[in-house]
């Protein structure tokens, strides 16, 4: 676990180096082929990144929350497909492995997912169901030393690429109570992929369908081998997931501030650059505002984190925060670049596009105010 600062300052180097260096030109060629060159995704591996929260014993860098988002923030500075390859790997995929899996569920998998070979996928979404999570309708129906799924999940980000599926799938009655963790290999019997869906954004990015018909898992597939615990293992490791994708948002945030300043200087009109127009400078201030107001946000959120404490509401609201902010900016900064933003093969054309998922994953802006509400007016002793 890294904890040593000239450590971790070297760590933030090296990826940012990577970010500028490798990522950042391939941004074009991933929005052009929808799908992430081989080989970059085998230096991300070399790099660590597949481990960044897996902790040391399993392979994985063992990083705190405030130094993940840290950076979180640095791979937000380029096309959020790069992270979300990542994503699930240091997510759910394996923090729920991490806080419920049983040992030898941990020690089969958590290795793989650290150093990459194994790619995961969280499956919850489903036709019906979106943000009322506790209602997922898959079926899991126990046949001696198995269980036999079926159903359809959607929207499942990295399936066409995954390896290993963290699915949730109903065991018992209605409600939360019903919902059980499954580690369900992308070979198994019954397990199909839809088509790879067509997004207004986030291209290489690949998510669609995984379809479920009289798909046979091991009863060993269950996470912590214990029924009807799936939904309160999801909601464990949510905060940090708000806290990391709120990180990406502010990277993104700054990316499209750095965008900005840029062609306003360089941009002419009117006998100057317009950064010097006055209106112009309003929304450069205005999102550098927003920008370091939500780096400051994600940064005290994780370290309350890390220090142990209760941060439902401040996660929720720095998720909410965040997610709503760089789409400002985001859209501040076409207008800046006026037509020129506005044209595919400028990068803040595709971060337009790209940023506006962050308003809906990992809870949508709307769940995150019912979060934020019902921590405010729940009566604590």
């Amino acid at each position: 676990m890294i904890r040593d600062v000239e450590v971790l300052s070297s760590l933030v180097e090296t990826i940012r180096r990577f970010v500028h260096e490798r990522l950042m030109p391939a941004e074009a060629q991933v929005e052009s082929d929808n799908l992430i060159p081989a080989a970059l995704v085998e230096e991300m591996r070399q790099l660590g990144l597949f481990g960044l929260s897996i902790p040391e014993e399993f392979g994985g860098l063992g990083l705190t929350m405030e130094e993940e988002v840290t950076i979180a923030m640095e791979l937000g500075y380029t096309s959020p497909a790069f992270r979300s390859v990542i994503g699930t790997n240091n997510g759910i995929g394996s923090q729920g492995i991490i806080v419920d899996g049983t040992a030898v569920q941990k020690a089969y998998w958590l290795p793989k997912m650290a150093t990459g070979l194994v790619i995961g996928s969280f499956a919850l979404t489903e036709p019906d169901v979106g943000s009322d999570a506790a209602s997922v309708r898959t079926t899991a129906v126990r046949d001696d030393d198995h269980y036999i799924l079926n159903g359809t999940k959607r929207y499942i980000t990295n399936a066409p690429v995954a390896d290993v599926f963290t699915l949730m799938a109903r065991t018992g009655g209605k409600g939360a109570d019903g919902v059980t963790a499954f580690l369900v290999p992308a070979n198994s019997p019954g397990l199909s992929l839809g088509p790879i869906d067509k997004k207004m954004g986030q291209r290489g990015t690949r998510t669609c369908d995984v379809i479920l018909e009289d798909c046979r898992v091991s009863a060993d597939a269950v996470i912590g081998g214990i029924e009807g615990r799936g939904f309160k293992t999801a909601m464990k490791v949510l905060n940090r997931g708000r806290l990391h994708i709120s990180a990406v948002c502010v990277g993104a945030a700054q990316r499209l501030c750095d965008e900005s300043v840029a062609f306003a200087k360089a941009r002419v009109q009117f006998g100057k650059p317009i950064a010097q127009h006055q209106l112009i400078q309003a929304m450069l201030a205005d999102s550098g505002t927003e920008t370091f107001a939500g780096r400051s946000m994600v940064m005290e959120a994780a370290r309350m984190f890390d220090s142990g404490q209760r941060i439902i509401q401040e996660a929720a609201s720095t998720k909410l925060f965040c997610s709503e902010m760089v789409g400002r900016v985001a859209d501040r900064a076409v207008q800046i670049h006026g037509g020129a933003g506005y044209m595919q093969d400028s990068p803040v054309e595709h971060f337009y596009r790209d940023v506006r998922l962050f308003r809906l994953y990992e809870g949508t802006s709307q769940i995150q105010q019912i979060i934020i509400a019902r921590e405010m007016t729940a009566e604590r002793r």
